[in-house]
């Protein structure tokens, strides 16, 4: 009976937290299909457009480490209270956005909303992983992280049906021909469409911190424990997964955000359509995101977390080789098996990089690989300013170097362990 009480106790504040990984699943792929929609609406190269990610990731550089003081400070709840009013906070301001029709307003909006959005990841990732045994904390990762495609599908069906679908089909020439009041009448129908939508999502966050705030959630011994933070930084920089844990989750965070970032763009050009049928790939990638998320949850079971690393990210240079020198169908087939390669990734480095890290240098071990979150705002501008000079196919370069930064991660743990293992 204490056992069930306990599971409740549990369970309850499990299943709200990983709400929180699907609301910034739908932050973070809105984003991706943003980048097409303000390219047609305001006739904008992809360099520019990859100022939208530069605004979101940027976010998590400046916010992570102050998150982890503040829950440090205080507890897992009120960080997810804070992370709830920013996020929320960030989606209203897209209305006055919408009515100056502004871009660098939108971005401002962006950043407000991702500040909120890494107060959230700073939080939950270890509040997670305190929830339960050590041993099964990867794990534990892994099943939380499976919100986060659920919540990435429901945002390009979101962009798709309220975003996407209201774009009006004339491309960067056909606007330059109009009168300035007739492209003034279609952009402000476009803008509205995205600042309404994401007005609506605002209101939902509401409704979700109104739940948390009323439950009732559970404070660890660890969150009364700390210790300088100097003290910490020395430590952490030390322990050599971790440091290089930080590395490589820089680059998995640019490699997802460069491969869902153009995936449209990459479609349109392949199979010449238009950004509502290109975002149906999209979704498939998502999903195909999604379903691997849950096999490789399953084979963790049997086979450890690094090794499937490892085996994931060389298949992913392989595919992503086929998008660079490939065309057509068989290219597009490729680019959503990428999506599947990458699902296990950043739980399970994360989970790596803090495998035996103690209580009191948890949150701002934790604020490093969030921060690393900037590798998204830095690496896409990279391959969008290369497909503006190259192309898009040859921009995938950078997501192939990506890729082979982490199989080197992921490698370098496994010989470590077995010399730990030989050496004693």
């Amino acid at each position: 009976m204490a056992r069930s009480n306990d599971t409740v106790r549990i369970g309850v504040p499990f299943l709200l937290v990983s709400t929180l990984f699907l609301a910034w699943g739908l932050a973070n792929n809105m984003n991706d299909t943003l980048l097409a929609a303000f390219r047609r609406i305001m006739s904008m190269s992809d360099l520019q457009t990859s100022m939208v990610q530069f605004a979101f990731f940027g976010a998590y550089a400046c916010v992570a480490l102050p998150a982890a003081l503040f829950i440090r400070r205080y507890t897992y709840k009120s960080g997810i209270i804070l992370g709830l009013l920013l996020y929320a906070c960030g989606t209203m301001l897209f209305y006055p956005a919408g009515e100056t029709a502004s871009y660098p307003f939108f971005l401002f909006a962006i950043y407000v909303m991702a500040c909120g959005c890494a107060v959230l990841e700073t939080t939950a990732n270890p509040y997670i992983l305190s929830m339960g045994e050590r041993e099964n904390a990867t794990r534990r990762l892994n099943i939380a992280q499976t919100f986060n495609p659920v919540g990435a599908v429901c945002g390009i069906l979101i962009s798709r049906h309220f975003i996407l679908s209201e774009l009006n089909a004339a491309d960067a020439a056909e606007r330059g021909d109009m009168s300035a009041t007739e492209l003034m009448s279609i952009q402000s129908h476009e803008l509205s469409a995205i600042s309404g939508t994401y007005m609506i999502i605002g209101i939902a966050l509401l409704g979700l911190l109104a739940l948390i705030m009323f439950a009732r959630m559970p404070k660890f011994k660890d969150e009364t424990e700390s210790a300088p933070v100097r003290d910490t930084l020395h430590r952490l920089w030390r322990k050599r997964s971790y440091r290089f844990g930080v590395v490589a989750q820089f680059f998995y965070v640019g490699v997802q955000t460069c491969v869902w970032s153009f995936t449209i763009r990459y479609v349109m050009s392949e199979l010449h359509c238009l950004e509502k049928e290109a975002s149906m790939v999209f979704l498939y990638s998502i999903l195909a995101f999604t379903l691997f998320r849950f096999m490789f949850t399953w084979l963790m079971k049997y086979v450890a977390p690094v090794r499937l690393l490892m085996y994931a990210s060389a298949v992913a240079i392989i595919l992503t080789a086929c998008v660079v020198t490939m065309s057509g169908m068989v290219s597009v087939v490729a680019l959503v098996g990428i999506s599947a390669t990458m699902s296990l990734m950043f739980p399970t480095i994360y989970g790596i990089a803090l495998e035996g890290m103690s209580p009191a240098d948890n949150k701002i071990a934790a604020s490093g690989l969030i921060m690393a979150i900037l590798g998204g705002a830095l690496l896409t501008p990279l391959q969008a300013w290369i497909s503006d000079i190259a192309g898009i196919s040859a921009s995938f370069i950078v997501s192939l170097l990506c890729f082979v930064v982490i199989l080197g991660y992921a490698s370098s743990i496994i010989v470590s362990r077995k010399k730990s293992t030989i050496y004693g």
